[in-house]
Protein backbone atom coordinates (compact mmCIF):
# COMPACT_ATOMS: atom_id res chain seq x y z
CA UNK A 1 0.00 0.00 0.00
CA UNK A 2 1.22 3.52 -0.84
CA UNK A 3 1.82 5.89 2.04
CA UNK A 4 -1.51 7.55 2.93
CA UNK A 5 -2.00 11.28 2.65
CA UNK A 6 -2.97 13.19 5.78
CA UNK A 7 -5.94 15.51 6.29
CA UNK A 8 -6.43 17.62 9.41
CA UNK A 9 -10.13 18.21 10.07
CA UNK A 10 -10.73 21.83 11.09
CA UNK A 11 -14.08 22.41 9.43
CA UNK A 12 -16.21 22.75 12.59
CA UNK A 13 -17.61 25.93 14.08
CA UNK A 14 -16.14 25.67 17.61
CA UNK A 15 -19.34 26.89 19.24
CA UNK A 16 -18.29 25.84 22.75
CA UNK A 17 -15.13 27.94 22.41
CA UNK A 18 -17.05 30.98 21.20
CA UNK A 19 -16.38 30.36 17.51
CA UNK A 20 -13.21 30.83 15.48
CA UNK A 21 -10.44 28.35 14.81
CA UNK A 22 -9.83 26.18 17.86
CA UNK A 23 -6.60 24.92 16.38
CA UNK A 24 -5.14 28.42 16.60
CA UNK A 25 -5.52 28.55 20.37
CA UNK A 26 -2.18 28.74 22.20
CA UNK A 27 -0.75 25.61 23.76
CA UNK A 28 2.75 25.10 25.13
CA UNK A 29 4.32 28.07 23.38
CA UNK A 30 2.77 27.40 19.96
CA UNK A 31 -0.78 26.42 18.95
CA UNK A 32 -2.91 23.30 19.11
CA UNK A 33 -2.78 23.06 15.32
CA UNK A 34 1.01 23.31 15.29
CA UNK A 35 1.14 20.28 17.60
CA UNK A 36 -1.27 18.37 15.34
CA UNK A 37 0.79 19.15 12.22
CA UNK A 38 4.02 18.13 13.94
CA UNK A 39 2.52 14.75 14.90
CA UNK A 40 0.86 13.93 11.60
CA UNK A 41 3.31 15.25 9.00
CA UNK A 42 6.03 12.59 9.61
CA UNK A 43 3.45 9.80 9.27
CA UNK A 44 1.97 10.71 5.86
CA UNK A 45 3.02 11.39 2.28
CA UNK A 46 1.40 14.81 1.88
CA UNK A 47 -0.66 16.90 4.28
CA UNK A 48 -3.70 19.17 3.84
CA UNK A 49 -6.10 21.07 6.07
CA UNK A 50 -9.88 20.77 5.78
CA UNK A 51 -11.35 24.16 6.73
CA UNK A 52 -14.17 26.42 5.60
CA UNK A 53 -14.19 30.18 5.17
CA UNK A 54 -11.30 32.32 3.95
CA UNK A 55 -8.35 29.99 3.32
CA UNK A 56 -5.89 32.91 3.47
CA UNK A 57 -5.98 32.80 7.28
CA UNK A 58 -3.95 29.59 7.06
CA UNK A 59 -1.37 30.87 4.56
CA UNK A 60 1.38 30.72 7.18
CA UNK A 61 1.02 26.93 7.45
CA UNK A 62 1.94 26.26 3.82
CA UNK A 63 -0.73 23.57 3.49
CA UNK A 64 -3.45 23.08 0.89
CA UNK A 65 -6.78 24.18 2.40
CA UNK A 66 -9.73 21.99 1.42
CA UNK A 67 -13.25 23.36 1.98
CA UNK A 68 -16.25 21.09 2.42
CA UNK A 69 -18.00 20.36 -0.87
CA UNK A 70 -21.28 19.71 0.99
CA UNK A 71 -22.95 22.92 2.20
CA UNK A 72 -23.98 23.69 5.75
CA UNK A 73 -21.33 22.37 8.18
CA UNK A 74 -22.66 18.82 8.05
CA UNK A 75 -19.91 17.32 10.18
CA UNK A 76 -16.60 15.51 9.85
CA UNK A 77 -17.70 13.22 7.03
CA UNK A 78 -17.77 16.27 4.76
CA UNK A 79 -14.14 16.89 5.67
CA UNK A 80 -13.30 13.26 4.96
CA UNK A 81 -14.91 13.61 1.53
CA UNK A 82 -12.96 16.80 0.80
CA UNK A 83 -9.79 14.95 1.74
CA UNK A 84 -10.64 11.95 -0.42
CA UNK A 85 -11.34 14.18 -3.42
CA UNK A 86 -8.00 15.95 -2.94
CA UNK A 87 -6.13 12.68 -2.51
CA UNK A 88 -7.77 11.20 -5.63
CA UNK A 89 -6.50 14.14 -7.64
CA UNK A 90 -3.01 13.55 -6.25
CA UNK A 91 -3.01 9.85 -7.07
CA UNK A 92 -3.18 8.63 -3.46
CA UNK A 93 -5.10 5.50 -2.46
CA UNK A 94 -5.92 6.40 1.16
CA UNK A 95 -6.08 9.29 3.58
CA UNK A 96 -5.68 9.38 7.33
CA UNK A 97 -7.62 12.06 9.18
CA UNK A 98 -6.85 13.76 12.48
CA UNK A 99 -8.84 16.40 14.34
CA UNK A 100 -7.38 19.90 14.59
CA UNK A 101 -8.28 20.17 18.28
CA UNK A 102 -6.54 16.98 19.47
CA UNK A 103 -2.87 17.79 20.12
CA UNK A 104 -1.62 14.61 21.79
CA UNK A 105 -2.68 11.80 19.44
CA UNK A 106 -0.18 8.95 19.03
CA UNK A 107 2.96 9.38 16.93
CA UNK A 108 2.28 5.89 15.51
CA UNK A 109 -1.35 6.58 14.56
CA UNK A 110 -0.93 5.89 10.84
CA UNK A 111 1.01 2.61 10.97
CA UNK A 112 -1.38 1.22 13.55
CA UNK A 113 -4.44 2.16 11.51
CA UNK A 114 -2.86 0.53 8.45
CA UNK A 115 -2.03 -2.59 10.42
CA UNK A 116 -5.53 -2.83 11.88
CA UNK A 117 -7.12 -2.56 8.42
CA UNK A 118 -4.81 -5.25 7.07
CA UNK A 119 -5.13 -7.62 10.01
CA UNK A 120 -8.91 -7.30 10.24
CA UNK A 121 -9.52 -7.23 6.48
CA UNK A 122 -11.59 -4.03 6.50
CA UNK A 123 -11.47 -1.04 4.15
CA UNK A 124 -11.75 1.57 6.91
CA UNK A 125 -9.95 1.73 10.26
CA UNK A 126 -10.75 3.94 13.25
CA UNK A 127 -8.84 4.65 16.42
CA UNK A 128 -10.23 3.35 19.69
CA UNK A 129 -9.36 3.69 23.35
CA UNK A 130 -11.08 2.62 26.55
CA UNK A 131 -13.30 5.70 26.10
CA UNK A 132 -14.64 4.35 22.80
CA UNK A 133 -14.16 4.99 19.10
CA UNK A 134 -12.58 8.21 17.86
CA UNK A 135 -14.20 8.60 14.45
CA UNK A 136 -12.25 11.69 13.36
CA UNK A 137 -9.06 9.59 13.51
CA UNK A 138 -9.36 7.12 10.69
CA UNK A 139 -7.96 5.50 7.57
CA UNK A 140 -10.21 6.03 4.55
CA UNK A 141 -9.88 4.52 1.03
CA UNK A 142 -10.22 6.85 -1.94
CA UNK A 143 -12.20 4.08 -3.64
CA UNK A 144 -15.18 4.82 -1.35
CA UNK A 145 -15.40 8.55 -2.03
CA UNK A 146 -18.37 8.40 -4.40
CA UNK A 147 -20.21 6.15 -1.97
CA UNK A 148 -19.55 8.70 0.78
CA UNK A 149 -20.70 11.58 -1.44
CA UNK A 150 -23.96 9.77 -2.08
CA UNK A 151 -24.43 9.02 1.61
CA UNK A 152 -23.92 12.68 2.52
CA UNK A 153 -26.34 13.79 -0.18
CA UNK A 154 -28.82 11.26 1.24
CA UNK A 155 -28.56 12.87 4.67
CA UNK A 156 -26.08 10.63 6.50
CA UNK A 157 -24.20 12.71 9.08
CA UNK A 158 -22.79 10.43 11.77
CA UNK A 159 -19.42 8.91 10.92
CA UNK A 160 -20.17 5.48 12.32
CA UNK A 161 -23.52 5.36 10.51
CA UNK A 162 -21.54 5.29 7.28
CA UNK A 163 -18.47 3.33 8.36
CA UNK A 164 -20.48 0.49 9.89
CA UNK A 165 -22.06 -0.19 6.49
CA UNK A 166 -18.65 -0.87 4.96
CA UNK A 167 -16.91 -2.69 7.80
CA UNK A 168 -14.52 -0.95 10.13
CA UNK A 169 -11.31 -2.18 11.70
CA UNK A 170 -10.43 -0.91 15.17
CA UNK A 171 -6.92 0.19 16.09
CA UNK A 172 -6.69 0.06 19.86
CA UNK A 173 -4.52 2.56 21.71
CA UNK A 174 -3.73 2.47 25.41
CA UNK A 175 -4.71 5.22 27.80
CA UNK A 176 -1.62 6.01 29.80
CA UNK A 177 -1.56 9.26 31.78
CA UNK A 178 -4.57 10.48 29.79
CA UNK A 179 -6.54 9.52 26.69
CA UNK A 180 -4.26 10.38 23.74
CA UNK A 181 -7.32 11.49 21.77
CA UNK A 182 -8.32 14.10 24.35
CA UNK A 183 -9.68 17.09 22.44
CA UNK A 184 -10.17 20.73 23.33
CA UNK A 185 -13.84 21.75 23.22
CA UNK A 186 -14.11 24.27 26.06
CA UNK A 187 -11.90 26.80 27.88
CA UNK A 188 -11.66 24.26 30.70
CA UNK A 189 -10.33 21.66 28.27
CA UNK A 190 -7.68 24.11 27.11
CA UNK A 191 -6.52 24.63 30.69
CA UNK A 192 -6.37 20.86 31.12
CA UNK A 193 -4.40 20.54 27.89
CA UNK A 194 -1.76 22.88 29.30
CA UNK A 195 -1.23 20.49 32.19
CA UNK A 196 -1.13 17.51 29.80
CA UNK A 197 1.38 19.32 27.59
CA UNK A 198 3.86 19.26 30.43
CA UNK A 199 3.52 15.46 30.58
CA UNK A 200 3.04 14.59 26.89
Amino acid sequence: MKQPYGVILAGGQARRMGGGDKGRLPLGGSSILTHVIARLRPQVGELALNANGDPARFDDLGLPVLPDSIEGFVGPLAGVLAGLDWAAGEGADHIVTAAADTPFFPADLVPRLLQAAEDQGKPIALARTANGRHPTFGLWPVALREDLRQALNDGVRKVVQWTDVHGTAMADFPTLRFDPFFNVNTPEDLALAETYQERA
